[in-house]
């Protein structure tokens, strides 16, 4: 499975899901606070708090989509709107964030 370029500007769950099953290239972005990512994350995530996301764009990959995520996806599709802004274009928001994630892909990982 690979998305559109661009992706669409959200996607569910199951799509980032299919995805990683698939081995679809992508990044995922986690831009939630430092002690959230150590209550729940996904492995390979790349970590960088919304607050330091200015800071941190020469770093973030472009060459493939990039889906962003948080708790709810708030804060994310704040993050995803800046990023396609800044010529991010394979930016992505994980619609729900990881409680969304939890419920629908992953029981096992903690909610909070």
């Amino acid at each position: 499975m690979t998305l559109p370029d661009p992706p669409p500007l959200e996607i569910d769950p199951r799509t980032l899901a299919e995805l990683r099953a698939a081995g679809s290239a992508h990044a995922v972005l986690d831009v939630r606070e430092d002690w959230e990512v150590a209550l729940a994350a996904l492995p390979d995530a790349l970590h960088v708090p919304l607050g330091s996301l200015a800071q941190a764009e020469q770093e973030l990959p472009r060459d493939r989509p990039l889906v962003v995520v948080c708790h709810h996806g708030r804060r994310s599709l704040l993050a995803t709107r800046h990023l396609r802004a800044k010529g991010f274009a394979q930016a992505t928001n994980l619609r729900g964030g990881l409680d969304a994630w939890a419920l629908e892909v992953d029981p096992q990982m903690p909610r909070y």
